[in-house]
């Protein structure tokens, strides 16, 4: 079977990690979030973790919030040139949902309110044109 490179798209505390280890736990995740926070150039060793990962023939989850086009491209254009199959799922969660479940993360899971309304002014819903095989929409 093809590997797939899956990408999340969703506002922080839209639910994409858990949507990850509730549908996805037995593939590759990549998230810059569990990364050091003193890691430097994260994009490039996220490139590196799904370079490694599809060559090896395993399929990759990317849960970051990629909210624009811009920011899914490479990506996109990453996995295609690996022979991956371009999944999307977008998290349709609003900007008051998402601040009530982050409400309830402790620790790093935790982000500033302020951050989830940063997002939310630059986040562009993905359509399948940007190079997506598959994209679905997630409502909870």
């Amino acid at each position: 079977m093809r590997q797939r490179l899956i990408i999340l798209v969703g506002l922080p505390g839209s639910g994409k990690s858990t949507f990850y280890r509730e549908k996805f736990s037995d593939l590759v995740l990549v998230s810059k979030d569990l990364m050091s926070p003193n890691t430097r150039r994260k994009d490039e060793r996220q490139r590196e973790q799904i370079v490694a990962s599809l060559r090896e023939g395993r399929s990759v989850v990317v849960d970051n919030t990629n909210p624009t086009r811009e920011a899914r491209a490479p990506l996109i254009a990453l996995g295609k040139s690996l022979g991956a199959q371009i999944v999307g799922y977008y998290f349709s969660a609003g900007v008051k949902e998402c601040i009530a479940r982050n409400a309830g993360r402790e620790g790093r899971a935790r982000v500033p309110n302020v951050a989830i309304f940063a997002i939310a002014k630059k986040l562009e819903p993905p359509v399948v044109e940007e190079g997506f095989d598959e994209l679905h929409v997630v409502s909870e």
